[in-house]
C-alpha cells in the first residue's frame, strides 16, 4: 500500500511536451501519482472537519454529571487524580470540584444528554454519535491540536486533510483537495491557529490545506492585474510549464512538480474561487436556517454554508477552525458565546446535508483538542472562574457516511476525569476516519527518509467498528 516518494511519470511528461507539442499547462491537470487502491468500499466520500480550537468543556455541553453538586467546593480525591499531571496555571492551587454551570435533558428517540447551551444540536441528536471517551497524551493547546490533526505533538507530520488529499484526491479539477476556512471573530482572538495544523508535513507541498481567507481576496494572488487578458496568463503558464519541466527532468525535484500543478490550480481558481464564495444566490430559508450571523462574510456561520457548498462541487476535505474554547476564567459568558457562535450553524449543516442527500456519505467531525477539568481554575464558586485543560477525557462528536446515528459511546467517570468505558484515543479516531474513506490505516503510508510513515504512527490503534453502521 506504500506509495513511493517522487514522481514516476517525470519523463514521460517532459517527452510528450517536447516532442508532441502538447501544451505542459494542460498535461498539468492530470495527476501524475496514481491514486492509492482503496480498501474497503468507502462510506465517506469527503470529511467536513468542525474544528473547535481550545478545549470546549464537556462537563458544560455533554458528560452530565448531577452528583457533582453535592461535592461543590470539596477537594478532587487524590485517588481519582492519580498524580496526573496538571499545567502551571492550576498545579499551585486546590483542586475543588466545580458543577457543571447548564442544565442538562434528554433529547430525542436517543435520549442524548445536551447542556442547555446547545439547543440548535439538541434539535439533531438523533443524527449524531457523541463519542464521551475520547483521550489524548497532551495538555497544551498546540501539542494537543497538532496531535488532534496529525496523529503527533511535534511540528512536521502531513495533517489528516493532507493524508486523505495525498491518497484520494478530489473529484473537482476547479478547486483544492483540502480547503480550510478560519472564523472571523466579532472580537479579536488571542488564540493562534498554526499552519502546520493543515500543512503536508513531509508530503508534497501540492497536499497541504488551501486556506481560504476571510477577506475580500479569499486566496491572495490569485487575481490577474489590470490589463492582462486570460489568453496571455495562459500563455505565461504554458511557458512558464516548460521551463519548469524542463529544470524538473534535469533535478527530479518533486516540489518543481507541485509548483507546476499549483499554478494550473491558480489559474482555474480565477473562476471557481469567485463563484464559490459568492453566496448571495442562497435563498433567503438558508440564511435563516443557518442563523443571524450567516450574511456576515468569514463568520462561522457563513463558513458552514461555503462547506456544505464545498460538498457539493466534491471537494475532498474542508475543515473549519472557531477558536477561544479556552476558558480559564468567565466560563460562563465566554462559553456561552461560543457557543452562540457555532450551534445553530452547526445543526443547520447537518440539516442541510441530510435535506440535499450529502450526509449519507459525507462525514461531519465536530470537536476539540481536549477537554476541561472538573476543578475550578480560581474561586470555583465565583461568576470569574474557569476550567483548566483536561486531556484525559473529552467529548466530541461525528454524523453521517456510515456512522451510527443517535448513540452515545464510551462513559466517564462520576467526576468527568478519567474514561471508565470504552477509551477512544486520537490515534483511533484516525483509523476510523481513515476507513470510512476506505483506506486501511496500517497500509496507508508513505516513505520518508526511509522510514514508512503513516498517520496512526506505530503505537496501537484500532477501528471503533462499534460507531459504524
Amino acid at each position: 500500500m506504500n506509495k513511493p516518494s517522487g514522481f514516476p511519470a517525470i519523463s514521460r511528461r517532459y517527452f510528450l511536451g517536447q516532442g508532441a507539442g502538447v501544451s505542459l499547462g494542460a498535461l498539468a491537470l492530470e495527476s501524475l501519482m496514481a491514486k492509492v487502491p482503496l480498501d474497503f468500499a468507502p462510506k465517506a466520500k469527503r470529511v467536513i472537519f468542525l474544528t473547535q480550537s481550545g478545549g470546549p468543556s464537556q462537563i458544560e455541553l455533554f458528560d452530565h454529571k448531577p452528583g457533582l453538586i453535592k461535592m461543590a467546593g470539596q477537594k478532587l480525591p487524590d485517588s481519582v487524580r492519580g498524580g496526573q499531571r496538571l499545567t502551571g496555571m492550576t498545579k499551585g492551587q486546590p483542586q475543588l470540584i466545580m458543577p457543571s454551570h447548564t442544565h442538562f435533558e434528554r433529547y430525542g428517540k436517543s435520549g442524548a444528554t445536551i447542556g442547555e447551551w446547545l439547543p440548535h444540536t439538541a434539535s439533531v441528536a438523533d443524527e449524531l454519535c457523541f463519542v464521551k471517551s475520547m483521550v489524548t497524551d497532551q495538555i497544551n493547546h498546540a501539542p494537543a491540536m497538532t496531535k488532534f490533526l496529525t496523529g503527533h505533538h511535534l511540528t512536521g507530520r502531513p495533517s489528516m486533510g493532507a493524508w486523505a488529499s495525498y491518497g484520494l484526491g478530489s473529484a473537482n479539477k476547479d478547486l483544492p483537495d483540502y480547503l480550510v476556512l478560519l472564523s472571523k471573530m466579532k472580537r479579536g482572538s488571542d488564540q493562534p491557529l498554526y499552519d502546520n495544523y493543515w500543512g503536508s508535513g513531509f508530503l508534497p507541498s501540492v497536499y497541504q490545506g488551501v486556506k481560504l481567507r476571510n477577506a475580500k481576496e479569499p486566496v491572495l494572488y490569485l487575481r490577474d492585474p489590470d490589463g492582462l487578458p486570460r489568453h496571455l496568463r495562459r500563455g505565461m503558464l504554458d511557458g512558464l510549464g516548460e521551463l519548469n519541466a524542463m529544470r524538473l527532468q534535469q533535478t527530479g525535484d518533486p516540489e518543481i512538480e507541485t509548483r507546476i500543478r499549483q499554478y494550473e490550480m491558480a489559474f482555474r481558481m480565477q473562476a471557481s474561487v469567485p463563484e464559490l464564495t459568492d453566496i448571495s444566490d442562497e435563498p433567503e430559508s438558508v440564511f435563516d436556517l443557518y442563523g443571524p450571523d450567516s450574511r456576515r462574510p468569514g463568520s462561522y456561520a457563513a463558513n458552514c454554508i461555503l462547506a456544505r457548498r464545498l460538498a457539493e462541487r466534491g471537494v475532498r476535505f474542508i475543515q473549519l477552525f472557531h477558536p477561544d474554547w479556552d476558558h480559564h476564567s468567565r466560563l460562563r459568558s465566554w462559553c456561552t458565546a461560543r457557543c452562540r457562535d457555532t450551534d445553530q450553524p452547526s445543526a443547520a449543516l447537518i440539516k442541510d446535508l441530510k435535506q440535499r442527500g450529502l450526509l449519507e456519505d459525507t462525514l461531519v467531525i465536530w470537536g476539540g483538542e481536549f477537554g476541561r477539568s472538573v476543578a475550578g481554575q480560581g474561586k470555583w464558586d465565583s461568576p470569574d472562574c474557569g476550567r483548566d485543560h483536561h486531556p484525559r477525557c473529552f467529548t466530541i462528536w461525528m454524523a453521517g457516511a456510515g456512522i451510527k446515528p443517535g448513540m452515545s459511546y464510551g462513559k466517564t467517570d462520576d467526576f468527568s476525569y478519567n474514561v471508565a468505558e470504552n477509551p477512544v484515543h486520537v490515534r483511533d479516531l484516525h483509523a476510523t476516519v481513515m476507513q470510512q474513506l476506505g483506506l486501511d490505516h496500517e497500509r496507508f503510508t508513505y516513505r520518508f527518509q526511509g522510514l514508512d510513515f503513516r498517520l496512526t504512527g506505530v503505537e496501537k490503534a484500532r477501528v471503533i467498528n462499534e460507531l459504524l453502521v
